[in-house]
């Protein structure tokens, strides 16, 4: 978004007045309406508990899954309120390529009168006028996928507001929501993409590569087949990010038909949900069970490791055989960029992977990785003639999605925990992989820590539910907005949440087959 130095003219069609008053009246509903519909409602009394501790319900002893959410609905009326602002979150998701359509409309017309303009400013050398259009700018803002979750947030806040009270709204938001991960993938994002890192992530891939020739389908398999396994290690943020950038450079580029591109997206979230099962600390969704169940790395080897291993492979070959003819066909782009063949001195390497690594190990510790973060700019900048540009855009981005993310999610365990506490081992896992299409899979197996009873067998297919279904939405697993954040700009208007849906869906069958068959 541009901004400096605009002198925003917004009326000067009566059709821009209607814009942006909808665009008003759109923010003022997601703040005030929530509050002032609610504002009747007494306050939470003091000391109560927010949200709701499960074990407070009085639940029906016979009934089942539906008379339990009725009965936990009527006590609590607030349940509904904070689960339709969800749903309408999620349904705002698949809205946002048509917003963006839109914000692209309004800034065509405003760069057209401005041509007719005698006098236009181009103050920060842009080659593009400082005057933008502001309500292109809002369209643009309500069509980022990763800012959906941050102004549903909004109307959340209105919603406690109106039927809890202003302390308690200020007290879920500021000690009862855990912000530690959101803060965790800004970081390692941003430590992810740095030049370093990422010449060295790509000369280790290269090795691999070369044994294909270096074309643009050996990187294609080596990058989905061993990217993801960075996950069980440097944490599946990072190993997204690296995977993406490179995917980007080495694939998207150069431009293949729009099933590959769906069809690589939607392997790469599938494959990295799963990659990162090999140990018991990096995979977000393994991290929220591990201790409660003690789960140990000879644990994530034995029971999950392989499973993961022998799914991307599958996944990747039989994508790789679908797409065959067009993968072969592809050829490398001409570099230009001669900057990329100049070498990083192995010490600033070195130093890089120090920062990565105490942050994965410090990634509970928001003081120790935020801290060393700061000192970790401080050596970019000193190193900057080995540094490309430093870009916070995409991760704060990310960061604000997953923020909204888990405010939205932790006020959704009234339903799910039932659901899940109904479930066999093999609905159960169905019902978790489906689930997690439309909530963060760490949640769901969090929320399955808190079912009592749960035998191994079922332990192992609410976990393997959780990551086999990590692939297929942008909200199913942590590190999907970094992915899509990256790469979205490859695909015209922005990745629909239909063709990540189709692009995963045959590796998640068979990621399924893997974990259940297997």
């Amino acid at each position: 978004m541009k901004s400096q130095g605009a002198t925003v003219r917004c009326f000067d069609r009566p059709r821009h007045v209607s814009a942006g008053w909808a665009v008003w009246l759109v923010v003022a509903a997601l703040v005030l309406l929530p509050a002032v519909l609610f504002a009747a409602e007494a306050p939470a009394p003091v000391g109560e508990i927010f949200p709701r501790a499960l074990s407070s319900y009085d639940d029906p002893a016979a009934g089942g899954i539906v008379d339990v959410i009725k009965a936990r609905a009527t006590a609590d009326p607030f349940n509904v309120v904070a689960t339709t602002i969800f749903l309408l979150a999620v349904l705002h998701t698949f809205a946002t390529a048509r917003i963006r359509h839109w914000a692209h409309e309004v800034e065509h017309r405003h760069l057209e009168r401005l041509k007719t303009r005698p006098k236009s400013t181009d103050r920060d050398g842009d080659g593009q006028p400082d005057e933008v259009s502001f309500w292109g700018q809002i369209l643009h803002f309500l069509g980022e996928v990763e800012a959906v979750f941050g102004i549903w947030s909004l109307a959340l806040g209105g919603a406690i507001i109106g039927f809890k009270g202003l302390d308690t709204a200020v007290d879920y938001l500021a000690h009862t929501v855990n912000f530690t991960e959101p803060m965790f993938v800004v970081v390692i994002m941003a430590l992810a993409s740095t030049r370093p890192v990422m010449r060295l992530a790509e000369q280790s891939l290269r090795g691999v590569a070369s044994l294909g020739g270096g074309r643009p389908v050996a990187w294609w398999l080596s990058i989905l087949t061993l990217g993801p396994l960075l996950g069980s290690f440097i944490t599946e943020p990072a190993a997204m990010t690296i995977s993406a950038l490179l995917l980007g450079k080495q694939f998207y580029e150069l431009r293949p038909s729009t099933k590959l591109m769906y069809a690589t997206l939607g392997l790469l979230f599938v494959n990295i949900s799963i990659g990162g099962t090999l140990t018991h600390f990096a995979a977000p969704p393994v991290l929220m069970v591990a201790h409660a169940w003690g789960w140990d790395m000879k644990y994530m080897l034995t029971h999950f490791g392989w499973h993961a291993l022998t799914g991307i492979a599958l996944s990747t070959a039989v994508y790789f055989l679908v797409f065959r003819k067009e993968l072969l066909a592809l050829r490398p782009a001409a570099r230009s960029n001669e900057r990329d063949g100049e070498p990083i001195p192995a010490w600033v390497t070195i130093i890089h992977v120090l920062f990565l690594a105490f942050t994965v190990w410090a990634a509970h510790h928001p003081p120790l990785f935020v801290g060393a973060f700061l000192f970790f700019l401080a050596f970019a900048q000193a190193t900057a003639h080995h540094q490309s540009r430093i870009e916070l855009r995409g991760p704060l981005l990310v960061g604000f999605f997953l923020g909204g993310l888990v405010i939205h999610g932790g006020l959704q365990a009234w339903w799910i925990q039932p659901v899940l506490g109904s479930l066999g081992e093999l609905p159960l896992f169905a019902g978790a992989t489906l689930l997690t299409a439309f909530n963060d899979n760490a949640l769901i197996t969090y929320l399955a820590t808190l079912v009592p009873g749960f035998s191994e067998e079922l332990k192992y297919a609410v976990v393997a539910g959780a990551v086999t279904g990590g692939g297929l939405t942008v909200i199913a697993n942590a590190p999907n907005p970094a992915g899509q954040s990256i790469l979205q700009r490859y695909f015209p208007g922005g990745v629909s949440p239909l063709g990540l849906l189709l692009g995963a869906l045959v590796p998640t069958l068979i990621v399924t087959f893997s974990f259940l068959v297997l």
